[in-house]
């Protein structure tokens, strides 16, 4: 079953399902600033285009197409997209 998620009036937009028990999601962020927090541990991987986040230890990193970063249950991040980008959330 597939899953519809929209954030910040449509800015960032992603679809949600499940494959042999794990959690995925993969979606389009629309140029600009956005904070999310997180419940489960979560990896994403940047599929198209680039963005910047912005870590716990409080420094901006960029990850290109092809790089993925993990963020830790129950914190959060910021992500800055200076063009669309597309990612693969993977729920760890």
């Amino acid at each position: 079953m597939l899953s519809h998620n929209n954030y910040f009036d449509g800015a960032v937009q992603s679809v949600g399902f499940e494959r042999n028990g794990r959690r995925s999601s993969v979606g389009v962020i629309d140029t600009g600033s956005f904070h999310f927090g997180t419940e489960a541990a979560e990896r994403m991987t940047v599929i198209s285009g680039e963005l910047w986040i912005e870590g716990a230890e409080g420094q901006w990193r960029h990850y290109p197409a092809g790089t993925s970063f993990e963020v830790a249950a129950n914190s959060g991040f910021d992500v800055r997209a200076d063009s669309p980008a597309a990612y693969l959330c993977e729920y760890l």
